[in-house]
């Protein structure tokens, strides 16, 4: 994505070269990337010869792909520096309903949201409490745990509808339907529509 749409995640470190692959934002996630065609989602064609950059870029990645707590204004400034606006933001955050999360990206929503110590209140607090159950306060860190629940296997629009049920596992999930009202209803359109989600 820091460089444009070149695969360049699929680059595997060498000595000369340190891949997206290992930065930070896809640190036990980018093997996603290889299982995500058996998954049943959309495909297309992309014509050869197309040329987006000329390298992988470790630092472009940690800089400009969001994370798990990133503010909604953050996730949206790194959109925009890609040339990403806000549909293309819910769109693409679809795409977690496929892969996992390390308990130590979520435990924040869990324990102390708010700074209260409490969980977070926009956070379904029966699947808080499920979650709590392999998430402690502390320890577990790299326990992972399904971003769509429903069917994490499969690529369709029960993440959308996760959302509108307050199971969303990311404060990047949860803010896009409780930062903005173009990104709620766009979330709710998906959950509505496969097919408008797969456009």
């Amino acid at each position: 994505m820091t460089e444009g749409c070149d695969a360049s995640i699929l680059l595997d470190s060498s000595k000369n070269i340190i891949t997206e692959e290992r930065s930070v934002p896809n640190q036990n996630s980018a093997r996603g990337c290889y299982i995500f065609s058996s998954s049943g989602g959309p495909n297309w064609e992309v014509p050869l010869g197309r040329r987006d950059s000329r390298g992988a870029s470790l630092s472009g990645s940690n800089n400009n792909i969001p994370a798990p707590n990133n503010t909604f204004q953050t996730i949206l400034t790194k959109f925009k520096r890609q040339k990403l606006n806000i549909v293309d933001l819910v769109a693409l955050s679809g795409s977690h309903t496929i892969g996992n999360a390390r308990c130590t990206s979520f435990r924040q929503r869990l324990y102390n949201q708010s700074g209260n110590r409490l969980a977070d209140f926009t956070l379904d607090q029966k699947y808080a409490a499920q979650l709590r159950t392999r998430c402690p306060r502390s320890g577990g860190d790299q326990t992972l745990f399904f971003l769509d629940f429903v069917s994490p296997t499969k690529f369709d629009n029960s993440y959308f509808k996760n959302l509108l049920a307050s199971k969303g596992l990311l404060n990047s999930d949860e803010i896009l339907i409780t930062k903005s009202q173009v990104t709620k209803q766009l979330v709710q359109q998906y959950a509505e529509n496969t097919e408008l989600f797969f456009e």
